[in-house]
């Protein structure tokens, strides 16, 4: 799907898929990446570490998000920035969608 110059639902970007993690990149530039995740119930990323700042915005459901061994909850339309060199991950309590943007530089 042709995604430049198109007005776009993010939510529609990707679907559902019991017991798994969909993911689709939006913009994949040196600099920096924007990609669209949806987790299914039970799915995550476990704890790792990244050399640099990551945004993280809930398009549907909501997140468990945990940084430096805080939990986080995060619902649809709220945002939160997982620090760089700090470890972190993610949980689905329940399924959610969210756009993940990391600037390299």
């Amino acid at each position: 799907m042709e995604l430049i110059g198109k007005a776009l639902t993010l939510s529609e970007l990707v679907s559902y898929q019991e017991g798994s993690v969909v993911s689709k990149t939006l913009i994949d530039k040196k600099i920096g990446t924007v990609t669209m995740f949806s987790f299914g119930a039970g799915q995550g990323l476990s704890e790792h570490i990244v050399p640099y700042d990551a945004f993280v915005q809930i398009v549907d459901g909501e997140a468990e998000v945990v940084i430096n061994g805080e939990t986080h909850t995060v619902s649809a339309g709220q945002m939160i920035i997982m620090p760089a060199s700090i470890p972190h991950e993610l949980k689905a309590v329940k399924p959610f969608k969210m756009l993940l943007v990391m600037i390299r530089t």
